[in-house]
C-alpha cells in the first residue's frame, strides 16, 4: 500500500492548492509585464500577427512557469 501514498487527501489537496497558487502567481506576473510594455501584448500578437513578440512572450511564460514551479517544489 506504500505505493499509493500520493492518493492521501492531504497530499492531493496540497497539490491542488499549490497548483492554484502557481497559476495565480503566473497570471499576476503576466499582467504586470503586460502593463509594463508600451502596447497590449495580446492585441499585438493576435491582431497584428507579430511572430517575434509571440516567441518572446512564449519564452517569458516558460521562464515564469519554471520559476513558480521551482519556488513551489
Amino acid at each position: 500500500m506504500s505505493g499509493f501514498e500520493f492518493l492521501k487527501p492531504g497530499i492531493v489537496l496540497g497539490s491542488i492548492l499549490y497548483a492554484i497558487i502557481g497559476v495565480l502567481v503566473f497570471w499576476i506576473s503576466f499582467v504586470i509585464i503586460d502593463k509594463l510594455t508600451p502596447y497590449k501584448l495580446w492585441e499585438e500578437i493576435v491582431e497584428h500577427k507579430n511572430l517575434a513578440l509571440a516567441i518572446v512572450v512564449g519564452s517569458m511564460c516558460i521562464s515564469i512557469g519554471l520559476i513558480v514551479a521551482s519556488a513551489i517544489h
